[in-house]
């Protein structure tokens, strides 16, 4: 019970992934803040949390927009009294496009999504962190924020900026003892990958190909990584940026 005494929001926990997560930090004693824009699957996480025997609160919210993400800090603090882990989870990749196609109002929703998102709500909860002088940030970016992809340009460049986010604010906060990191994830067997693929089977076995450990991640497999660094295990870790792919992108 690792976090028996922390208080974790994570953003988009309504599903994949971040529900994945915010299960998990439960299981594991935390406290939990399921943030999402859905309330019906924000209260489903909750429910599910509530019946594990953990404590949760809901919070419904645009993670687009500040006031939104000061009011989510707001209600932490007036539930829970602390601010211990924030996940930035919240994304979408929409469907691809060749760059060419696309247009500013596709850009503008792929860059506030991915990377205004875990700006505002970083930028929401650091005074309370910088307050009590502990926190822990983790950001999810993507393999695609590190290598590039064909008809996700903007995507990419939006992970990539989260990729940066992390670096420099895990300079900036170091002094006030909080961490910063990111994982990037490959490819997930949630809702969003088979949306990607069309539920092709058999565009999931070509994927699965690519994958050196010959498998789709599970969210599961994001949530113990994310959980490591959420925990004073990593207390001496910070700005780093960790690829969970299953050996896809090695670098």
């Amino acid at each position: 019970m690792r976090f028996s005494d922390k208080v974790a929001i994570v953003t988009g926990s309504g599903r994949g992934i971040g529900r994945a997560i915010a299960m998990r930090l439960a299981k594991e004693g935390a406290k939990v803040v399921v943030v999402d824009k859905d309330q019906a699957t924000a209260k489903s996480t909750a429910e599910d949390i509530k019946a594990g025997g953990g404590q949760v609160h809901v919070v419904v919210i645009d993670a687009t927009k500040r006031e939104d993400t000061h009011r989510m800090a707001r209600e932490t603090l007036e539930k829970f009294g602390s601010i211990d882990i924030l996940v930035n989870n919240v994304g979408w990749f929409g469907k691809g496009q060749v760059f060419i196609q696309t247009d500013e109002e596709y850009w503008d929703r792929i860059l506030d999504v991915n990377l205004k998102s875990a700006l505002l709500c970083s930028h929401a909860v650091l005074e309370q962190m910088i307050k009590q002088s502990y926190g822990k940030i983790i950001n999810i970016s993507s393999g695609a924020g590190k290598a590039g992809n064909s008809r996700q340009v903007a995507y990419s460049t939006a992970k990539a900026g989260v990729i940066g986010l992390t670096k420099s604010l895990a300079w900036e906060v170091a002094r006030n003892k909080i961490n910063v990191n990111c994982i990037c994830p490959g490819f997930v067997d949630t809702q969003l990958t088979a949306d990607f693929t069309n539920n092709d089977p058999k565009a999931k076995q070509a994927i699965e190909k690519l994958v050196p450990l010959g498998r789709l991640a599970q969210p599961e497999d994001m949530a113990a990584v994310v959980c490591f660094l959420a925990s004073d295990e990593a207390e001496y870790v910070t700005g780093q940026i960790i690829s969970v792919d299953g050996g896809l992108i090695q670098a």
